[in-house]
């Protein structure tokens, strides 16, 4: 195969793997699932917000989570009634607050925000560590996280979107979640860790690393299917992710 030619750093061009399940189509972006991005939280993630701040431990909970369903509003309320004050930091200003969950100016469902981070963020100086004290609470009984947190929590930052044809033939797609995906205030992220080198250190591809993730979203058969196809090309990589052309930031800016 002839060398690719040079990479314009702002050029987003990934590869696609798709094929057939049950009459159903996955299609998977395998650039963003061969990389080798890693989640940073606590260990140098700069954060969202206006200005890097890895110091505060924020990560992408500057924003209260937004819900997908009734059901997974549900479930967090009850997951939040399961947990200490020593498990949530902000538990007690939950209670003064009226609750946890309310409705934002756009009528969506959103857990509150409180000193610029999501309400079951636990801050820098939680005796238990920063983090999301769904997160803590059930690695320390022994459980997934899937089951605790509220879906988009976990899902990010990968993202599953569908496409249903004039003749009903349904697509799922399975990719990177992108800035774009906030909406309009994702313009106004300093930061987001799947366009930059920085988030881009881990040992293992991503589809390896969250492999219960990807289960959760598109199924166990489909997982088997892509795993099975991008463990038979080994470490081999058409097209390197994007972010690994641009430059990481400074610690001034």
């Amino acid at each position: 195969m002839p060398p690719l030619p040079p990479t314009d750093p702002d050029d987003d061009v990934h590869e696609w793997l798709s094929f057939d399940v049950e009459g159903d189509t996955y299609t998977f972006d395998v650039t963003w699932l061969t990389s080798n991005w890693s989640c940073i939280y606590g260990v140098g993630c700069p954060g969202i917000g206006e200005e890097p701040a890895p110091e505060l431990e924020l990560g992408c909970c500057s924003w209260g989570a937004h819900f997908t369903d009734k059901a997974d509003r549900k479930r967090t309320r009850r997951r939040a009634a399961e947990m200490g004050a020593d498990e949530w930091q902000l538990r007690d200003t939950a209670e003064r607050l009226g609750g946890p969950i309310e409705k934002n100016d756009d009528g969506a469902w959103v857990t509150k925000v409180v000193d610029g981070a999501c309400i079951f963020l636990n801050r820098a100086d939680h005796p238990g560590g920063a983090g999301c004290a769904f997160h803590q609470a059930a690695v320390r009984r022994g459980e997934s996280y899937l089951d605790w947190k509220p879906a988009v929590c976990w899902q990010v930052p990968m993202r599953l979107d569908y496409h249903r044809d004039d003749n009903d033939h349904l697509t799922y797609i399975l990719r990177e979640w992108k800035r774009r995906d906030w909406g309009e205030g994702g313009a106004d992220f300093h930061w987001w860790c799947t366009e930059d080198p920085l988030a881009f250190v881990g040992i293992e591809p991503v589809y390896r690393t969250c492999a219960d993730d990807i289960v959760a979203l598109v199924g166990e058969e489909p997982y088997r299917r892509l795993a099975e196809l991008l463990d038979r090309r080994g470490r081999e990589v058409l097209l390197p992710h994007p972010a690994l052309n641009r430059r990481a930031p400074t610690a001034d800016k």
